[in-house]
C-alpha cells in the first residue's frame, strides 16, 4: 500500500474513532425486571414471616431505583422506608448493607461523606443482586430484627437460576 492511501486510511479511522458518533451506540444490559423483583421481594418477605416477623421488602434496580416494595401485614411503620434505604446502600456501595455498618465503625474516615447521604442507611439488611460479579440490583429487608440479611438472601436464593 503506498504512503498516500496508508496515511489516508490512517485518516478515516482516526476521524470515525473520534468522533462524537463513534462513541455513541446501544447498550446491552441485564436488569432486575419487575417480575424477577416481585419474587425476590415475595420470597423475602415469605422467610421473614415463616420466622414470625412482620417486615416489609424492597428491589431496587441498577440505578438504585425502586422496583417493587410490599409492605408485610402487620409490618411497622417505618419498614418501607428502612427496606428501601437498605437496598439503595446495598445497590449504592455493591456490597452488603452491613458491610457499610462495618466500614464506618473500622474505617470511619473512609466513609465519612457516604453517611450525609439521605437515602443510605447504616443497618444490615441490604444485599446486592448479581450475576456473576455484575451488580444489577438490591434488595432489602426490615423488621425482622437480626434476621433481615436472612430473608433478603432468601429472595436472592428464590430466583438464583435467573440470576446466570
Amino acid at each position: 500500500m503506498s504512503r498516500i492511501l496508508r496515511a489516508l486510511a490512517c485518516s478515516v479511522v482516526a476521524a470515525v474513532l473520534s468522533s462524537p458518533a463513534g462513541a455513541q451506540g446501544v447498550l446491552t444490559q441485564k436488569i432486575v425486571s419487575l417480575g424477577l423483583a416481585q419474587s425476590i421481594a415475595q420470597a423475602a418477605l415469605d422467610k421473614c414471616t415463616s420466622m414470625g416477623f412482620r417486615a416489609s421488602a424492597a428491589v431496587v434496580d441498577r440505578g438504585g431505583n425502586l422496583i417493587v416494595l410490599l409492605h408485610g401485614d402487620g409490618a411497622g411503620l417505618h419498614t418501607n422506608e428502612g427496606a428501601e434505604r437498605k437496598a439503595f446502600t446495598a445497590r449504592t456501595f455493591s456490597q452488603p448493607s452491613a458491610d457499610f455498618v462495618k466500614r464506618l465503625q473500622d474505617r470511619p474516615e473512609t466513609a465519612f461523606g457516604s453517611r450525609q447521604y439521605t437515602r443510605v442507611i447504616a443497618l444490615g439488611g441490604g444485599l446486592p443482586i448479581k450475576v456473576g460479579n455484575e451488580v444489577i440490583g438490591a434488595v432489602g429487608v426490615s423488621g425482622s430484627p437480626g434476621k433481615d440479611d436472612v430473608c433478603s438472601q432468601a429472595g436472592i436464593d428464590k430466583v438464583a437460576d435467573q440470576l446466570k
